[in-house]
């Protein structure tokens, strides 16, 4: 006899066997006790949560010669003959190969017969959301009266596809995630029917890499025991079958990250290939890992949330000290960026190499998050200490000035300036004004000065700004805009400072010097 596979093998074929899904099946068998049963359910959730199982058992209820108070009694002739799925009562549709308007046509058509026994015919339409527009439209009216011995079930893993007339004329219960916990006892029970031995934190893992599906976890076990058969399964192993990653290997690629150490980082990955890891399961694993710093970090009461050993979790609030949350939701930011681009990509290796490089250094980035954590690295870098209105450097001597603290000569003002050049500068809060954000923001926080040839020079600060000019459609507009105002044609330079402070020792700012020349001109 060939072999089956777990999840169908231990498919529950009563209510009482199905797990996680207990606000669905308390309404069910309630339904069936007083007689009230609907003409048309909808089954929704993500796979593997037991849609079509509990259609199934549903189907097998309405129609079985001796129910019990948890559904069928699975031992009847018609109980047994919808398991082996040669009744002719229920009918299963998979509504992605079957999804034309004739389909439909021939569904409407067979509900005018009687069934040929039993109560019902129930009608289990898979994967419904496939459906056409013209197959919803021939199915509306059946769905809304049908004849009084049919029963439609559509499942469906995308409900937000179905027209809403559809989704009015159906009772519609929602799947959930089933939890870790909830699979892992589910899955501790089949290994001991099986007689096989497998470690209670294997189990978990398993259960965890499911992502809150009872069929995927049960794939996966069959998986891991089948590479391993005869042998317990331990957890290093369901790692090495899974192609997943140690969470200790996560802490020290988190400290190379933390401490900017990108050939550490990088050798970390090359450990990672070289054992076969799958690098997709790696990005997954390790955002996971980001979140769970993350909740950390935000409270000290959430060991029931985070599924991890005392070790582990001894190990992440050490590390939730060494960081901040803006840090830590960039990492998750970037990682999350990276879990979208990889799955489908040929050089996954190099995807994950640049945002390493990325989470070490955050200057090759511009958005906000980025900044705060280069202002940050900047602040631990310097600790600079005020004394006697003069910046000293951490670590030096009282008396000992820093080579930035040392005065420098003022910069000399211009013999003249230029008529043209003089006009902006009055204009420059209307020419500012006119212009659309971001750029208005930029420019509104701009310096005004004098380049070489006498030219305006716009003094910027490092960053954003900075960023956005370096563009030069958006140098060329400012031109535009600046030329129209004063009616000729004026050259504009761009400039980039750190800091305010080091504009006033480099640049002469116009504004002030036109704005002096008014005031002594009225005096």
């Amino acid at each position: 006899m060939s072999y089956t596979a777990l999840y169908r093998k231990f498919r529950p074929d009563t209510f009482a066997d199905v797990k996680g899904q207990d606000h669905i099946v308390t309404t069910l068998k309630n339904q069936l006790r007083v007689g009230r049963v609907g003409h048309a359910y909808l089954f929704t959730g993500t796979r593997g949560t037991g849609k079509t199982t509990i259609a199934k058992i549903l189907a097998k209820a309405v129609n079985c010669e001796n129910p019990t108070e948890n559904g069928p009694c699975c031992e009847c002739e018609t109980c047994k003959a919808i398991a082996a799925g040669a009744s002719m009562n229920v009918i299963e549709i998979d509504a992605a190969s079957n999804n034309g308007v004739d389909n439909i046509r021939e569904i409407v058509d067979e509900v005018s017969y009687s069934p040929a026994e039993g109560k019902y015919k129930v009608y289990i339409i898979d994967e419904v959301h496939m459906l056409s527009i013209g197959a919803f439209n021939a199915l509306l009216k059946t769905l809304e009266e049908p004849p009084s011995y049919v029963i439609f079930i559509l499942a469906t893993t995308e409900v937000h596809k179905l027209p809403i007339t559809i989704l009015s004329r159906c009772q519609r219960y929602d799947f959930k995630r089933i939890t870790i916990d909830t699979i892992a006892a589910r899955l501790k029970e089949l290994v001991e029917a099986e007689n096989v031995s497998v470690e209670d934190k294997a189990l978990r893992y398993i259960a965890k890499a499911a992502d809150g599906s009872m069929r995927d976890a049960l794939s996966l076990l069959d998986q891991c025991i089948a590479f391993h058969l005869g042998e317990e399964l331990t957890y290093d192993k369901a790692l090495d079958v899974l192609g997943a990653v140690d969470t200790a290997v996560f802490s020290r690629l988190l400290r190379n990250v933390l401490n900017q150490d990108v050939s550490g980082c990088i050798s970390l990955l090359e450990e990672i290939v070289m054992q076969g890891r799958e690098l997709t399961q790696f990005v997954t694993d390790f955002t996971w890992y980001l979140r769970n710093l993350m909740l950390v970090q935000s409270s000290d009461n959430l060991e029931d949330v985070i599924d991890m050993s005392t070790e582990n979790l001894a190990r992440l609030k050490e590390e939730a000290q060494l960081t901040d949350m803006t840090q830590i939701i960039r990492y998750i930011r970037v990682f999350s960026d990276l879990s979208g681009q990889i799955r489908y990509a040929t050089q996954k290796r190099i995807l994950v190499e640049i945002a390493l490089i990325k989470l070490c250094k955050p200057q090759m980035e511009t958005d906000m998050s980025s900044v705060l954590d280069r202002v940050r690295q900047v602040e631990e870098g310097l600790e600079d200490v005020r004394e006697n209105g003069v910046y000293v450097a951490a670590g030096s001597t009282p008396g000992q000035r820093s080579a930035s603290s040392e005065r420098r000569e003022k910069p000399k003002l211009p013999k003249a300036i230029p008529d043209d050049v003089r006009e902006v500068v009055g204009k420059w809060a209307a020419i500012v004004g006119s212009t659309d954000n971001p750029m208005r923001v930029y420019l509104k926080n701009a310096r005004l000065s004098l380049g070489g040839d006498n030219n305006l020079l716009v003094v910027v600060e490092d960053g954003l700004a900075s960023d956005y000019f370096e563009v030069p459609e958006h140098r060329e507009q400012v031109e535009s805009i600046v030329s129209e105002y004063a009616g000729k044609e004026i050259s504009i330079t761009f400039q980039t400072v750190k800091s305010g402070r080091e504009f006033e020792d480099n640049y002469v700012d116009l504004s002030k010097v036109i704005n002096m020349e008014i005031e002594e001109e009225e005096e």
